[in-house]
């Protein structure tokens, strides 16, 4: 991924380095940051990402679907011999794609081979809001689309993934409205006050596997010190957060059974809105607990 260059910054540039510093928010078509070229200096965020949006719609049938086409396979030969874009890169080895079993890749040729069969361009999704499962999910719904129906799911997710490049390589006043949140708190019910110290592991679960996500300690206030997700979409999945507690209600000197009847605590729960805001709190004493979503 490039650096970051502020707003101000990219409308001062003449037209060639404006456009090399947008030209891979839309996969391998600087024509998108070309098209807008005429309209600088940009306001907002929101505008420059409202007029890339707009040259992208706006284009001749031939020059979206070419778009569509730029493309690469989600975890196929491309991806699997390094040849995509630094972008692309990153954002499918985010998503875990790049830590496929055979057995995975396989599918996901199968999955790719019978949609470019039917539909002539790759399967195209915004896998910055998606886990693996989902991803696999929504591709297996989307071959059953219509030529007309896949074409406009395929674009409206490439202007999602150009929303968050943009987002990624430039700095303004604004942001998109692209982020999610998930966050925590425990509070220790036996002694009705924040619980601080307890140790938190959270995980996205694949199938039977769990892939560790963020971990971290509640402070005084029974919170980690910064949400478990921010600043990103949280991702389309079944997560699992894992709460100390018998370390906790020991290191306080709570008369426990050895073993202590609760240890290690772990909450399941789905993600289902990427821009969301997840709230997944602990209520806790030594014996028992109880969990709600908040926001």
């Amino acid at each position: 991924m490039t650096d970051r260059i502020a707003l101000d910054a990219l409308n001062r540039l003449d037209d060639a380095g404006f456009v090399a510093a947008l030209g891979g928010v839309f996969e391998n078509a600087p024509w998108v940051a070309e098209a807008v070229l005429p309209g600088r200096p940009y306001g907002s965020l929101a505008f420059l990402h409202a007029a890339m949006s707009a040259a992208v719609r706006d284009a001749p049938a031939e020059r979206r679907l070419a778009l569509l086409r730029g493309h690469p396979d989600l975890a196929g030969k491309a991806a699997r011999a390094g040849a995509m874009t630094d972008e692309s890169k990153a954002e499918q080895a985010g998503a875990g794609l790049d830590r496929l079993t055979e057995a995975e890749y396989d599918r996901f040729h199968e999955l790719n081979a019978a949609y470019q069969a039917k539909f002539g361009f790759p399967f195209i999704v915004c896998v910055r809001r998606h886990g693996k499962e989902s991803i696999l999910r929504s591709f297996e719904r989307r071959l059953a689309h219509t030529p007309e129906q896949e074409l406009a799911a395929a674009l409206e997710e490439v202007l999602r993934i150009g929303a968050l490049r943009i987002d990624q390589k430039v700095t303004a006043a604004d942001r998109l409205p692209l982020a999610g949140r998930l966050s925590t708190h425990v509070l220790d019910t036996h002694r009705g006050r924040p619980a601080a110290g307890v140790e938190i592991e959270l995980f996205e679960l694949w199938g039977e596997e769990r892939r560790p996500v963020a971990r971290g300690v509640t402070n005084a206030d029974g919170r980690t010190d910064a949400p478990l997700i921010s600043g990103r979409p949280v991702p389309i999945a079944r997560y699992e957060l894992r709460f100390g507690l018998g370390d906790y209600f020991a290191g306080l000197g709570v008369a426990l059974a050895d073993p202590p009847f609760l240890d290690v605590v772990p909450i399941r729960f789905a993600v289902g809105e990427p821009e969301g805001h997840y709230h997944v709190p602990l209520l806790a004493t030594p014996w028992g607990y109880t969990t709600y979503r908040g926001s």
